[in-house]
């Protein structure tokens, strides 16, 4: 699965919503969390594409680095470094150029080869 997933980081770290999309099931259900909190679900590569779409031009860069890696029963676990330039300035004062880094952790599971489900937390 750790080659699935380094596939699929690399065409996020190139905005390349395809190449990202290739890695997917047609079933794959995205979830992000925010302090814990539920704040995006996608069900489907559909529903996931608009979404990549959508979010690719905040970032003029991105970077996602997994500094720790594990999988239990057919689970992986990322502990993950990001950073990103943004493109646009943003409602809540954040600037075009302003960077932002932070830490956090991704879980990924797997079915046929591709990925059906991954869950991005942080604080």
């Amino acid at each position: 699965m750790r080659a699935l997933i380094d596939r699929y980081l690399d065409a996020y770290n190139h905005i390349d919503v395809d190449a990202m999309l290739a890695t997917m099931h047609s079933e794959v259900i995205f979830e992000n969390y925010t302090a814990g909190v539920l704040s995006v679900r996608t069900v489907g590569a559909y529903e996931l594409r608009h979404l990549a779409e959508s979010s690719r031009y905040l970032f003029s860069a991105r970077h996602q680095t997994i500094t720790r890696y594990s999988e239990v029963d057919g689970v992986a676990h990322a502990q993950i470094h990001f950073q990103g330039t943004f493109a646009v300035d943003l409602p809540n004062g954040i600037r075009a150029g302003q960077s932002i880094a932070l830490d956090g952790r991704s879980e990924y599971r797997e079915r046929d080869g591709l990925l059906i489900y991954i869950a991005d937390y942080s604080d």
